[in-house]
């Protein structure tokens, strides 16, 4: 086929395709000569409540645990480290899960993290750290982002349990307390900033920032 010929295909089927946005715009703004309006309304209510239904069952069912653990860079990584802190088993019995520290509590906060996370789902597809060795090669930028993430947040997800207000700095050892009054009450620093590493292992920290 000529370059010509294919110019001409290709404006054929341009033409053809506007021809049906055209039409079904037509058709969808044109008053129904077969339903009544009430009957229109209330077909479009129930399919709305159906698919914000569904919107959020599914968000809900990505924002558990067990969904989170289901592929093994998680399951045989982090989720393993957090067995082993008071994040995980403590006297009081207060868990916190993968969502309730990497993922933000407000609705609209929330669909942006679920948007951002489609960058995790990519990786895992393509098996960027599907190993033992690409994750520890890899851990100290999954780390920093996720710390640049709290620091940018005011460490929002640790403050949705942690409350400075409700702290008793009494019952706190003298180190931690002098800390948090110093840094925490003042707001010249955030959680992130002195409890990296909380609830699973740190990366090689050479060379970060203020770390020592």
């Amino acid at each position: 086929m000529s370059a010509a010929d294919q110019g001409v295909s290709r404006r054929s089927w341009l033409a053809r395709f506007w021809a049906f946005v055209v039409e079904l715009w037509d058709v969808l703004r044109r008053p129904s000569s077969v339903f009544g309006l009430g009957v229109l309304v209330f077909a479009g209510f129930v399919a709305g409540v159906v698919f914000w239904g569904g919107f959020n069952t599914a968000l809900e069912l990505t924002n558990t645990e067990k969904f989170c653990t289901s592929c093994h860079e998680m399951r045989d990584n982090v989720f393993a480290e957090l067995k082993t802190t008071i994040h995980f088993s403590n006297r009081s019995g207060v868990r916190a899960t993968c969502p309730d520290c990497h993922v933000p509590h407000d609705w609209t906060d929330k669909i942006a993290r679920k948007m951002q996370a489609s960058k995790e789902v990519w990786g895992h597809l393509f098996g960027r750290i599907n190993t033992r060795e690409k994750f520890v090669d890899h851990r100290l930028e999954l780390a920093l982002h996720e710390w640049a993430r709290l620091k940018a947040n005011d460490s929002l997800e640790c403050r949705n349990c942690h409350s400075a207000e409700s702290m008793d700095i009494t019952r706190q050892s003298p180190r931690a307390a002098t800390a948090h009054q110093r840094f925490l009450f003042t707001n010249e620093k955030t959680c992130i900033d002195c409890h990296k590493g909380i609830a699973h292992h740190l990366p090689d920290m050479r060379g970060v920032p203020g770390w020592q």
